[in-house]
């Protein structure tokens, strides 16, 4: 099948997503290319670009006769404000200037956040909400989403939740950052499986959400206390009233309008069928 689809450009291809992403890009029949640092591996039959966001020379090199990129690098977890930011928006508009000089004509794909929602939104996250966040992560990927969006590109932006799922490992992190975060055990995420960034970014290539910022999320967004206690953890139960109710918790009714059906539609799912 290889070829069948195009050459597509993925970067971050060795983080959390990235990882689960490209075998699954594979076997959809995507021709891929993955832009690494050096001394990184990538699956069997991926084309490697040893590089980084930042390297005209590489991304030229990288950008040669895709019809598409997934633009996924991004930094999260570090104290580096200024790292952050010279990744999450340097990175974007040196990547953009890339495709914009050597693949005009490609879709390119951002992954974005849920965190970009404000704290205290009235309602799950919509894509038409203003969002001013004060966090170096989710205000940098705001102002790299606005970069693309004035690109003049064929753009489309994926706002993921919490990601999950195929051994990651991140479910099982979470009640460090719960209590890092003091969060309220009623305190719900929306979350999404890996196999459903696949079926999102399926969407994408195929030109669903050309020009749109898309909230993807599965069918139910779980309680924190919820999460913690399916991983086999525990932490204190509380019924003083839960502040921010709305935080993290992203609609998704759009992508559904669209046709965006997730595989895996609920943490419960993914934990019966042994999926975590």
């Amino acid at each position: 099948m290889s070829n069948q689809l195009g050459k597509i450009l993925v970067t971050g291809a060795t983080g959390l997503v990235g990882t689960r992403l490209l075998p699954r890009l594979q076997k959809m029949g995507w021709d891929c290319r993955a832009l690494i640092r050096s001394g990184k591996s990538i699956p069997e039959g991926v084309t490697a670009v040893k590089g980084d966001l930042l390297d005209s020379d590489s991304l030229t090199l990288a950008m040669k006769d895709v019809s598409a990129v997934i633009h996924l690098a991004a930094l999260f977890r570090t104290q580096d404000t200024d790292l952050i930011w010279k990744t999450n928006l340097e990175g974007t508009r040196s990547v953009i200037a890339a495709a914009k000089t050597h693949a005009p004509d490609a879709r390119f794909i951002l992954a974005s956040t849920s965190h970009v929602y404000n704290l205290n939104n009235p309602h799950p996250g919509r894509e038409d909400d203003v969002v001013e966040p004060q966090h170096a992560y989710p205000a940098s990927k705001v102002a790299a989403e606005k970069e693309l969006r004035n690109s003049g590109l064929n753009w489309s932006i994926l706002r993921f939740p919490f990601v999950y799922g195929d051994g990651d490992g991140h479910l099982e992190s979470l009640p460090g950052h719960v209590k890092a975060a003091n969060w309220h055990p009623a305190m719900k995420l929306s979350t999404i499986h890996h196999r459903d960034i696949a079926t999102a970014m399926s969407m994408a290539l195929a030109g669903a959400f050309d020009g749109r910022i898309i909230n993807i999320s599965d069918e139910a967004p779980t309680s924190i206390y919820e999460l913690v206690h399916l991983i086999g953890g525990s932490m204190e139960s509380s019924s003083t009233p839960l502040q921010n109710p709305w935080y993290l918790h992203s609609d998704g009714s759009l992508a559904r309008s669209l046709g965006f059906q997730p595989v895996v539609r609920t943490v419960y799912q993914a934990a019966q069928e042994t999926l975590l």
